[in-house]
């Protein structure tokens, strides 16, 4: 068995016989997003590790608190989705995960992007929305493959420089934070989609000064010379 799908409005755990499949590549353990269901799991056990095998796990709308160190093992691990759990941290161990291209942590209660997060060298896909992330660590910059960063919902007063270094960047979300300023170079992250606010660069519910919202609504361009003009000042 390669695919396994573990369902219930009472799920509290992984059953134990799950853990004797050696050869299982998926393991899905999230209601349907349309059911409005959350289930129970408080913990992922440590023997997830034996699951060497996994590309695919999917926790979503549980009630985890906690993640094991054990999760690092997973080293063929390419998909993690862990959004809408009761989160506050996550193991070091992560960082292992040298294969992982999408991360779903979005609703949980992360105060900053995790450091271990930024060793990840192969992630494209970063969902960090609707959490409590105060802060961004500078080494944000070794993402360089990643594409997609969401950001929405969280209590950013500043970005690091170091964001603008992920050139690869095509969708980057931080609408509702508390963002005054962006970095001057921010200009440069030219593969941004800018003509979709929408899709890509979002600033709404942010209190921005410098640039104002109308400069940033021309793009790259126009944040460039916003800067340039500042400089000559």
């Amino acid at each position: 068995k390669k695919k396994l799908k573990i369902s219930g409005r009472e799920l509290l755990s992984v059953p134990t016989q799950v853990f004797g499949l050696d050869q299982l590549q998926v393991l899905e353990m999230s209601p349907e997003r349309e059911s409005c269901l959350r289930y129970r799991m408080e913990q992922l056990p440590q023997e997830i590790g034996r699951l060497r095998n996994l590309t695919c796990l999917y926790v979503d709308s549980n009630n985890l608190k906690k993640i094991p160190a054990e999760i690092g093992t997973l080293r063929r691990l390419e998909r993690l989705t862990l959004s809408n759990n009761s989160l506050s941290s996550l193991p070091a161990e992560m960082g292992a995960l040298q294969r992982l291209r999408s991360l779903h942590l979005a609703n949980n209660s992360l105060t900053e992007l995790p450091a271990p997060l930024c060793q990840l060298r192969s992630l494209t896909f970063l969902d960090v929305s609707d959490n409590k992330i105060v802060t961004i660590p500078s080494s944000i910059r070794h993402l360089e493959k990643l594409e997609t960063l969401l950001l929405l919902f969280n209590s950013l007063e500043s970005l690091p420089e170091d964001v603008c270094l992920l050139r690869n960047l095509h969708t980057l979300w931080l609408g509702n934070n508390h963002l005054r300023s962006l970095p001057a170079a921010f200009g440069d992250l030219v593969n941004l989609d800018w003509g979709y606010n929408y899709c890509s660069c979002n600033f709404e519910g942010n209190p921005l000064e410098s640039p104002p919202p109308e400069v940033c609504s021309r793009g790259p361009e126009g944040i460039r010379d916003y800067f340039s003009s500042l400089r000559r000042i």
